[in-house]
C-alpha cells in the first residue's frame, strides 16, 4: 500500500488524505470538510499564453512551469523526472508545461533566455527559477521548499 496524497482543498483550505488506489480506480476525491471536489493533477498540464492566467496564476497551490520546446534535448531529458514529481507531489504542487515555440508571450514575459527553464510560482509570483537540467535530488529540495 502506497502513501496517500495530501491535497489541500481550494475552497476551505482543509488538508485531505487521498489514497492513491482510489485515484487509480478513477474516483474523484472530495474535501472531507466542505465536500468540494479536490484538484488532482498527477501529470503536467499543457498551458498556453491564453490559459496561463487561469491555470497558473489562479492556482491555490504552487505551480512549477516547465518552459520547453520539442527540439530541445535537455527538455526531453528532464520531462520524465517532472512527470514522476507531478505524481509524487500531486495536491501540493501543480506542474504545467509551456511550449515556448507555440507560446512566445509567456516566455517573453518571464524573460526566458534558455530552456529548459522551470519557474516556480506561488499565487502568480515567481519564487524560484531553475535553469537547465538539475539532479533529481536538487529539484526535489527546491520544490519541497516552495510547497512548504
Amino acid at each position: 500500500m502506497s502513501e496517500p496524497l495530501l491535497i489541500q482543498c481550494p475552497a476551505c483550505g482543509a488538508k485531505n488524505r487521498v489514497p492513491r488506489e482510489e485515484l487509480a480506480r478513477g474516483r474523484q476525491p472530495v474535501c472531507g470538510r466542505c465536500k468540494t471536489p479536490l484538484p488532482i493533477d498527477t501529470k503536467p498540464v499543457e498551458v498556453t499564453d491564453a490559459t496561463f492566467s487561469r491555470v497558473v496564476e489562479q492556482s491555490p497551490v504552487p505551480v512549477v512551469v516547465d518552459l520547453w520546446a520539442p527540439w530541445c534535448g535537455p527538455c526531453r531529458m528532464i520531462a520524465p523526472i517532472l512527470d514522476e514529481l507531478a505524481t509524487q507531489m500531486a495536491g501540493r504542487v501543480r506542474f504545467a508545461k509551456v511550449n515556448v515555440d507555440d507560446n512566445p508571450a509567456t516566455a517573453s514575459r518571464f524573460q526566458v533566455r534558455s530552456i529548459p527553464t522551470l519557474l516556480v510560482l506561488n499565487r502568480g509570483q515567481e519564487v524560484d527559477r531553475i535553469v537547465g537540467v538539475q539532479p533529481r535530488a536538487e529539484l526535489i529540495r527546491r520544490l519541497e521548499r516552495a510547497a512548504a
